[in-house]
This record gives structure tokens, sequence and C-alpha cells, in this order.
């Protein structure tokens, strides 16, 4: 067995979407003077490798606390787009089936600390959404800031059908011809999001 890791470090200096709030760590207690080590840990929803709930962008939309566990894991599915745009033919030839998790390899997550990051990211058509939303999957992850522009269809046609949405992942490219298991567990927050750690486990 092997376990990948798909999730960003979380540190004060990394970057957020324009406009979201910025990651604050601070010390609470010092283990030379306090006898202890602890800390202040202050960030937004969508912060890092997060998961987007229905709440985040629908009206009445569910919160991630609504969601039963088997919805954070599944069967995983890569789409590599790193060389090509986004495909409906390359799903349609995925075999990809009902409670899928399947992932888009952009090689984005290659710029995270770079501007163009959070300015020329690919966008997820809405044609593809739509397609992804016809096979009832349980969640789209990809290696992007967003799935989507400012217009947002793509994220308002996955989430008004509970289809979770995650974004900053990272590795992804280590999934290339492989079997795998994703474990995406985010805290337990009645929110509209939430920091995830996501875990790919290799089975061939």
């Amino acid at each position: 067995m092997k376990l990948i890791d798909l999730s960003l470090l979380i540190t004060s200096d990394m970057p957020v979407y324009p406009g979201d709030p910025t990651v604050k760590i601070e010390n609470g207690g010092n283990l030379t003077k306090d006898g202890y080590e602890d800390h202040y840990v202050s960030f937004g929803t969508h912060a890092g490798t997060h998961i987007d709930a229905p709440a985040h962008m629908i009206e009445d939309g569910k919160g991630l606390d609504q969601f039963p566990l088997e919805k954070f894991t599944g069967r995983g599915v890569l789409i590599d787009v790193s060389d090509q745009d986004f495909s409906l033919q390359a799903l349609q030839a995925a075999d990809i089936q009902k409670g899928d998790i399947v992932f888009f390899h952009t090689g984005m997550s290659d710029k995270f600390y770079e501007k163009e990051y959070f300015e020329k990211y690919p966008s997820l058509p809405e044609s593809i959404a739509q397609y992804l939303v016809s096979k009832e999957i349980n969640i789209v992850g990809i290696d992007t800031c967003s799935v989507d522009h400012e217009e947002f269809t793509a994220h308002k046609a996955l989430l008004k059908s509970d289809i979770l949405i995650i974004e900053n992942l990272t590795n992804s490219d280590k999934l290339r011809d492989k079997q795998f298991t994703v474990y995406a567990f985010p805290l337990a927050l009645q929110l509209d999001g939430s920091p995830v750690r996501v875990v790919a486990k290799i089975e061939k």
C-alpha cells in the first residue's frame, strides 16, 4: 500500500484566493517559558487545499456537516489535462462511475506561489460540469485555485447537485496511470467549506 498526500501545507505565508482572509499562525504558549507549546491558527474556510459545500454558492445549500462520511471517500479517477484543453471525450473514455471522485491535473500546482496561479488558471467548462453531474459522482478536485472564473458556472452546476469541490490540490501528477482510492475528510464544521487533508491510497 502507498499513500499520496495531495494537500498543501498550511503556513502563514501561503497565498489565498484574492479577497479571502489570509492565514495567521501565532504562538499561544512557549515550551521554554510556559512549559507547553500552543498556537492560535486563523484561516478562511477556503484556504489552501479545501473542499466546497453547496452552501458556498447555493442558497439554502447543504453545509459540510449535512453529508455522510461516505461522501468524502471513493474510487479516484484522474483526468490529465496538463497538455490539452478539457475534453468531454477524455471523460467519456475514463469510465467514470456513480460515486467516483474525479480529479483534474492541470500542472498549475507548480505555480502556487506565483501571481499567475490566481490569474491565468484554466476553467472547467460548464459542459464538463454537467457531464459529471449526469454521472452522479461525489467530488470534483482540481490543482488550481478554482474550478472556474467569476461567473462561477461550474461551481453552481456541481454544487446545486450536491457534488463537492476540492481546490488547490497538489501532487496529482503522481496519480497518473494509477488505480487509487481517495480519502478527503474536512474539519467537522457546520459551514460552507473547510481545509481538507486529501490522501490517495494507491491500489496498483
